[in-house]
Formats: structure tokens, C-alpha cells, sequence
């Protein structure tokens, strides 16, 4: 025996057949207009658990890319003001092997005196050397100035800096640390070849008028302008370092943003064809069911 359908059931089919094309042709609508396959996590559950990955990833990676930004300024400001101190002890080099030749009178003595003052002085400036108000030469101890002279601290020399490494997060499990401590440049006050200490020493020989004493300190600034470029090669090798891991995370981003856009963005010219034909769909669904429900009296009368 078959099923009798009655008027309201077809009514009820109808109404849930135009509200099921009523819906695509909203979806579509929504696609077309936002560009996005995803605009909600039920729309596509499996992609919305892909997508959520790679944000996590590409907000990672843009992290990294913001650290190595910034390590990689600290590590050209150092080489920047590293080559100015080497420039330095170029031309205290320069001064010392002048005076120590016996040539050298006391009045020209004094005035390379008075220069090598102005050069411990600029040495001293640029251990107070700052980056975006950062302490470079003093370690994690970023707000405090190094080299600066106080009751208890009275001569250059005896200033103690901070070792403790600044470090940035580069990548996954990788932190490169981009601080030099101002005692391993300019020497400790238990170094012979401190900087500053071997210029008190040339230039209380200077007063003295002793031309050995001065040529003896040489090997104190050849062996300290040895290690301050040392260092500088150092972060050389971090600058490079540095720009092969941004250039990593270049790609990495361009790969991960490429997958993102696979599973979130939409197909315009496929989206907008499909929403063509689903409103197409629905008024012709539309002018079907208005025809086929069309009753009156009459249709049951006979």
C-alpha cells in the first residue's frame, strides 16, 4: 500500500528543499564577498584545525623574524662602533711609536699627552655606547653606564662589566646571544693590556720623559687591538649567521601563508559561477513550487 502525500507534506518538502538552496546560495554569497572558504569553524572542521596551525606558525615566525631584526641591528651597531674603537688604537699605535723614537721633544710629548687623553676619553664614549637606550658593552645590565666614574669606581680602569649575555630567540630551540662585555674589549683591570690602564702608563711616561717606557708599552697595544678585532670578527660571524636564519624564515613564511591560503581563501571566479547557478536554482525552484502548490476548491471537486 502505498504512502498518501497530502498537501501539507509537500508544502514542508518544498519549504525545507528552498531553504536548503537558500542556505548554498548564502554560503557562496559569503565566499564570493569575504574572499574565504572558512568564514566559520563549521563550515569546514578539518581545514579549520589546518588553519589554526598554520597561524600558530606564522605568528611564530613573525616573532622570529622581529627578534633577528633586532639582533641583527645590535650586531651591526657593534661592528659599527667596534671599527671606530679600532680606528683607535690605530692611532694611539700611531702616537706611541712616535714619542717612544727619542726624538720627540718634551713639548711634543706633551701635546701627543694631551691627544692620547682625548682618545682615552673617546674610547671611554664608546664603551657608554647605546642602542635604543641600551647599554651595549655592559651585558644584561642594559640601563647602567659602564664607564662611568663614581666614589667608588675612580679610575677607568677598574670598572667591572656586566657578562651576562643578551640572547634573542632566532628559531625553534635556538637563541644567539649578540652582547660583548666591555672588559673582554677593553680589557679587565687585571689585564695587562686594559686600554685605558696602558694609556695612564703612556702618558705618565710621557711625563717622565721616558722614551723606553713608552716603546714598552707597544706590545700592550698591538695584543689589545689583536683581541678587540677578534671580536669584531666575531660578530661578523653572527651578522652572517643572522641573515641566513631571516632569510630561512622568508621562505618559511611565503611556504606556510602559501598552504594558509590553500585551505582558507576561496576561488572568486569558482565561487562566483556557483552562486550564479544556485540563485539560478532557486528561482527556478522557486516558480516550480509556486506552480506545482497552486490549489483551489476546484481541485477537489469532481
Amino acid at each position: 500500500m502505498g504512502m498518501r502525500i497530502t498537501s501539507n507534506m509537500m508544502s514542508s518538502q518544498t519549504v525545507r528543499n528552498l531553504n536548503n538552496n537558500l542556505l548554498n546560495m548564502d554560503k557562496l554569497s559569503n565566499e564570493s564577498s569575504t574572499g574565504r572558504k572558512i568564514n566559520k569553524a563549521s563550515d569546514d572542521p578539518v581545514g579549520t584545525t589546518y588553519s589554526l596551525r598554520y597561524r600558530a606558525e606564522l605568528a611564530a615566525n613573525q616573532q622570529y623574524t622581529s627578534n633577528t631584526d633586532e639582533a641583527k641591528s645590535w650586531l651591526d651597531y657593534s661592528d659599527t662602533v667596534m671599527g671606530q674603537a679600532g680606528d683607535v688604537m690605530t692611532r694611539i699605535k700611531e702616537l706611541t711609536v712616535q714619542a717612544g723614537t727619542g726624538t720627540t721633544d718634551s713639548s711634543g710629548l706633551t701635546a701627543i699627552k694631551d691627544e692620547l687623553e682625548q682618545l682615552k676619553g673617546q674610547l671611554a664614549n664608546i664603551g657608554n655606547s647605546q642602542l635604543t637606550g641600551k647599554y651595549i658593552f655592559n651585558g644584561q645590565q642594559l640601563g647602567e653606564e659602564p664607564y662611568a666614574l663614581s666614589d667608588t669606581v675612580t679610575s677607568l680602569t677598574d670598572v667591572v662589566t656586566d657578562t651576562g649575555q643578551v640572547t634573542y630567540g632566532v628559531s625553534e630551540n635556538v637563541s644567539l646571544g649578540v652582547s660583548t662585555s666591555g672588559n673582554d674589549f677593553f680589557g679587565s683591570k687585571v689585564d695587562k693590556d686594559n686600554v685605558f690602564a696602558t694609556i695612564d702608563r703612556l702618558t705618565a711616561a710621557m711625563d717622565a720623559n721616558d722614551h723606553a717606557a713608552i716603546s714598552a708599552e707597544l706590545p700592550n697595544i698591538e695584543s689589545r687591538a689583536t683581541k678587540m678585532s677578534a671580536l669584531r670578527s666575531e660578530v661578523g660571524a653572527k651578522t652572517n649567521r643572522i641573515e641566513l636564519i631571516q632569510s630561512r624564515l622568508e621562505d618559511r613564511d611565503l611556504n606556510v601563508t602559501t598552504l594558509q591560503s590553500k585551505v582558507e581563501d576561496a576561488d572568486v571566479a569558482e565561487t562566483l559561477i556557483k552562486a550564479t547557478a544556485a540563485q539560478t536554482v532557486y528561482q527556478a525552484a522557486l516558480k516550480t513550487s509556486a506552480s506545482a502548490l497552486q490549489l483551489s476548491l476546484v481541485n477537489f471537486m469532481g
